[in-house]
C-alpha cells in the first residue's frame, strides 16, 4: 500500500466513529494508517475523544488495559493502554444491557477507583494515589471492538478507544485501607459455573501500580485525572465472551458482588 492511499488520523478516526454509531465492525487499521505507531494510534483515539466531547458526552473516567503480562507480551508491547469512559457507558449493577448496543462483546471483572482529589504531578507515587482514591468498588468491564473478528495489535486497540464498550460498578463502595488489592480473590460465575479467576497480582502485580502508571501517562497527555474520576484499573482474570440472556456475577474479596445481565 502507498502512502498516498494510507489514512490519516481524521480518516480513521471517522471509520472508527462511524462503526460504533453503525454498530458494525471495520477491517484492521494497523496496516493502514499512515502513522502506525503508538503516537499515532492515541492520536486516532484522541481525534474521536475531541469529536465526542464536542457532542456533549461526558468524560467521567478512563480504563487501563494490556495489564496482563502474557497479553502484552502477545501482542509485542511493554506497557499498558488506557481509553477514555463516557457516562453513557455505565450500566446499574444488574442492569439489563441490550446487546444491540455492543457489536462483539466480552466481559472482565476489574477493581474500580474513584479519585477524590486532582492528579497533577509528572511523577506519583503510591502515597499520592492513596491519598486521592475516595473509595473502591469491584467493576464488571464490558470490553468490545470495532475491529472484526477482535483481530488486533497494539494500534487497532488503542485508536479504538481500547477496546472499549460499557462497564459496572457495584454499589457497597470500601476505603481503600480497608481492602487487600493485590491478594484480593476474584470470581466470575456465569450463572453456576465459574468461567473466570484471579486475583490483584494479576493486574500489574497490583491495581495501585497501574494507576499510578495511568496518573503519569494522564499528565503527559494533557488529560489528568481529576476529583470524580473512574478508573478501572485493568483485569483481575481472562475475559469471557458474552451471548444473549447470560448473566454474570462477579465477586471480589473485600469488595463484594457486581452483576451484569445481557437482555
Amino acid at each position: 500500500m502507498n502512502d498516498a492511499s494510507l489514512l490519516g488520523t481524521d480518516a480513521a478516526a471517522a471509520l472508527l466513529k462511524a462503526a460504533a454509531a453503525g454498530g458494525h465492525t471495520i477491517a484492521p487499521l494497523r496496516d493502514r494508517l499512515r502513522h502506525a505507531d503508538q503516537d499515532g494510534a492515541y492520536s486516532v483515539q484522541e481525534a474521536n475523544t475531541r469529536a465526542w466531547l464536542a457532542e456533549g458526552r461526558r468524560l467521567v473516567g478512563r480504563k487501563i488495559g494490556l495489564t496482563s503480562l502474557a497479553v502484552q507480551a502477545q501482542l509485542g508491547v511493554d506497557q499498558p493502554d488506557f481509553g477514555m469512559l463516557f457516562a453513557d457507558m455505565a450500566v446499574g449493577d444488574g442492569e439489563p444491557v441490550a446487546l444491540g448496543r455492543l457489536i462483539q462483546p466480552k466481559v472482565e471483572a476489574e477493581v474500580a477507583l474513584v479519585i477524590g482529589r486532582d492528579l497533577t504531578h509528572e511523577r506519583h507515587t503510591y502515597a499520592d494515589l492513596i491519598r486521592a482514591t475516595e473509595y473502591v468498588l469491584p467493576a464488571i468491564e464490558i470490553v468490545d471492538s470495532r475491529i472484526e473478528n477482535w483481530n488486533i495489535r497494539f494500534v487497532d486497540t488503542v485508536a479504538d478507544n481500547a477496546s472499549s464498550g460499557l462497564f459496572v460498578l457495584g454499589g457497597q463502595p470500601r476505603r481503600l485501607q480497608d481492602v487487600d488489592l493485590t491478594a484480593c480473590a476474584m470470581e466470575m460465575r456465569r450463572g453456576e459455573e465459574v468461567v473466570s479467576r484471579g486475583n490483584g497480582r494479576a493486574c500489574l502485580g497490583s491495581p495501585l501500580n497501574a494507576a499510578v502508571w495511568l496518573a503519569d501517562v494522564m499528565v503527559r497527555c494533557g488529560r489528568p485525572l481529576l476529583a470524580g474520576d473512574i478508573v478501572l484499573t485493568g483485569a483481575l482474570g481472562p475475559m469471557v465472551s458474552v451471548r444473549p440472556g447470560e448473566r454474570f456475577d462477579v465477586s471480589v474479596e473485600g469488595l463484594g458482588q457486581v452483576s451484569a445481565l445481557f437482555a
